[in-house]
């Protein structure tokens, strides 16, 4: 628990009309009663129609008390709630009572603001339109206004068994002026321990303002000697810069120069990869003409030798006096076609280049 959530929480309660005053004792030793009390005054005034158990007299009734709120709040506000914080009643049950104050306090302050911005003004242009919107909030402040007094007024009813029976109680005995007088006298005891345990507080809190204002004046001398130092350091030139700018302009100068041989470097590279390409393309193309006139003469050469082969047996066969008898034949001469002869006439090289014998 902490002193700001305390005083928050006792500061929401008392702004959303709770009747009973918090004081930040109530929650130095466990205090389930109140603990419960404020638990149902929540639920009452988040939903009126809620129906809690309200014995808590033994311990299971306790726990049974504690399950059922956190269960309706977690069913109807989807607020997770702690059980285990809130049956120690102490001042860790105070951050979730919390919860649902935050919730409860912040949808007063935006019923608040919306009654705040129904009166602002309207264009008169828009008369019907601004009579209309003017009514249209006022039923709307009526209705809020109902709501919180019909939770209030139902929660007072609710209260009025308990109330009877004391009232009637009180006014059935007769008033004991000493037993008044005690009563009186321990309340006087009370406020002066508590104006006491206040002035302590007070005290204290002024101690420790003092040692806060004299750790920001520390600071303050601190900060000013920090911008002091900067400032004398902003205006002081370092050593070696002469020869550091010196060396960032050799520097920029070399990263031209290193930026201007790539850039020639790559263009280099590319117009010899274009130059061997077009001469791998050129070695292709020259090949494949090689091979076309490879097979072109050698269809040629074919055709030739088919032609001689036919002459030489025309020649053959039409002159009687080179008339060839059957038999095998014998051949001489050479593949070159150099100088043919045989047993019984030569022949010219020029007239064929195989000749077929008879034999002796």
């Amino acid at each position: 628990m902490s002193y700001r959530d305390l005083r928050n929480f006792t500061e929401m309660m008392r702004a959303l009309g709770y009747p009973r005053l918090i004081s930040m004792e109530n929650f130095r030793t466990p205090n389930f009663p109140l603990v419960a009390e404020i638990l149902t005054w929540l639920v009452n005034r988040y939903d009126p129609t809620a129906d809690l158990p309200t014995d808590i007299d033994t311990e299971q009734d306790r726990v049974i008390f504690i399950k059922s709120t956190a269960q309706f709040m977690a069913s109807k506000a989807h607020i997770k709630l702690n059980t285990k914080k809130l049956y120690s009643a102490d001042g860790y049950a105070v951050k979730e009572l919390l919860k649902i104050t935050s919730v409860l306090y912040s949808a007063m302050r935006t019923n608040k603001i919306d009654r705040d911005t129904s009166h602002t003004e309207i264009a008169p242009a828009a008369v019907e339109l601004s009579t209309k919107s003017t009514d249209l909030k006022a039923c709307r402040q009526l209705a809020s206004q109902i709501t919180t007094r019909g939770a209030k007024l139902y929660e007072l009813l609710g209260k009025e068994l308990e109330l009877r029976e004391m009232r009637k109680s009180a006014l059935s005995r007769s008033v004991d002026v000493d037993q008044l007088e005690k009563g009186v006298r321990h309340s006087i005891a009370a406020v002066e321990l508590e104006v006491q345990r206040v002035t302590q507080m007070l005290d204290n809190l002024a101690g420790d303002e003092a040692n806060l204002e004299m750790k920001i004046e520390k600071k303050k001398q601190e900060l000013e000697r920090n911008q002091k130092r900067l400032r004398s350091l902003a205006n002081v030139r370092p050593a070696f810069m002469d020869e550091y700018e010196k060396l960032e302009v050799e520097l920029q100068k070399q990263y031209e120069g290193y930026m201007e041989r790539h850039r020639n470097l790559s263009y280099l590279e590319h117009q010899l990869e274009e130059y061997s390409r077009v001469e791998q393309d050129r070695a292709e193309e020259t090949e494949s003409s090689l091979k076309r006139m490879q097979l072109r003469m050698q269809e040629a050469e074919k055709r030739m030798i088919q032609d001689d082969i036919i002459n030489d047996d025309m020649l053959l066969v039409g002159s009687g006096e080179f008339a060839v008898p059957r038999g095998d034949p014998r051949m001489v001469g050479s593949m070159t076609g150099d100088g043919i002869a045989t047993d019984d006439v030569s022949i010219p090289i020029h007239i064929f280049r195989w000749t077929f014998l008879l034999p002796a």
